[in-house]
């Protein structure tokens, strides 16, 4: 690894303590990997947005690993970051760079939020799982699969509980939102309603939620309510980011999906063959 710079590429965040919050995270995995040479960015929102990243991570390495710290793999995933890559190759032509795979909604990340859904459920003196709902909260994305991905999330929640509804609903973009799915799980005679945001870690999305529950427990006094916190800094994300680096290293050419060109063939023949819809919630 000490010809070898490992990127750590976050989203960003309008709210400076998200961007912080992530920069501490990096420190505590630089602490776990003292040998290792860890960099980070940002995609917006940050002095050190993708170009500056992935030039000081080609300065004095052989080999650059882009690992995006991002849960959902949108079009930041798919298109932006592989667009940087290949700018960045042009401008350092003797540097390898490869693209690790994006955190993702998989088993790992299951067993962090069953933590904290067991977390909630002590948290109310464990009712009874039949009359407590569960709502899994996302930010919400126009990229469908990306959505698609927090629904399997929620499916899998309710095939390892015996929660009678898990629900899941969206900050922005995407509906439904959070005030409506507690609308209809308080008509459906939940008592209590656990709420589960997944985020990595604080923003302004998060302050959000936390005003629009207080907001629904004046509106339903009726109805305990807990609501999660953000869970980027749970040992499972940190045991997860390093099987992504375990996995680019036993790769052949440590690639993702030819760094996004499926992702990009997709998009390419979703507009070439599809002009006849637009999405509601395009233009947001």
């Amino acid at each position: 690894m000490n010809d070898t710079t490992l990127l750590l590429v976050g989203h960003g965040s309008r709210y400076q303590g998200g961007n912080t919050e992530s920069l501490e995270f990096a420190q505590q995995w630089r602490a776990r990997h003292p040998d290792w040479r860890i960099e980070t960015c940002f995609i917006e929102h940050d002095e050190v947005l993708l170009d500056t990243g992935l030039d000081r991570a080609a300065a004095d390495a052989r080999h650059v690993l882009v690992l995006p710290f991002i849960l959902n793999a949108a079009g930041h995933v798919k298109m932006e970051i592989p667009a940087a890559i290949a700018e960045a190759r042009a401008r350092h032509p003797r540097v390898s760079f490869a693209y690790g795979r994006h955190l993702g909604m998989g088993r790992e990340v299951l067993g962090v939020l069953q933590q904290r859904l067991d977390g909630l459920m002590r948290q109310l003196d464990m009712p009874d799982p039949r009359t407590t709902g569960v709502v899994l909260l996302g930010r919400g994305s126009s990229d469908a699969g990306a959505n698609g991905e927090l629904a399997k999330m929620a499916r899998w929640v309710f095939e390892d509980n015996q929660h009678d509804l898990v629900d899941l609903a969206f900050t922005g973009i995407a509906w439904p939102r959070l005030e409506t799915v507690v609308q209809r799980q308080a008509r459906l005679g939940m008592t209590q309603i656990l709420m589960l945001p997944v985020y990595l870690f604080s923003g302004r999305l998060t302050e959000r939620i936390q005003a629009q529950v207080e907001r629904l427990r004046r509106q339903y006094p009726e109805i305990a309510f807990a609501l999660g916190q953000r869970f980027g800094f749970d040992q499972g994300i940190f045991d997860l980011l390093d099987q992504r680096v375990r996995d680019a290293a036993e790769s052949a050419a440590g690639l993702l999906e030819c760094d996004g060109c499926k992702y990009r063939e997709a998009a390419q023949a979703e507009h070439l063959h599809d002009h006849s819809h637009t999405h509601p919630n395009a233009a947001h």
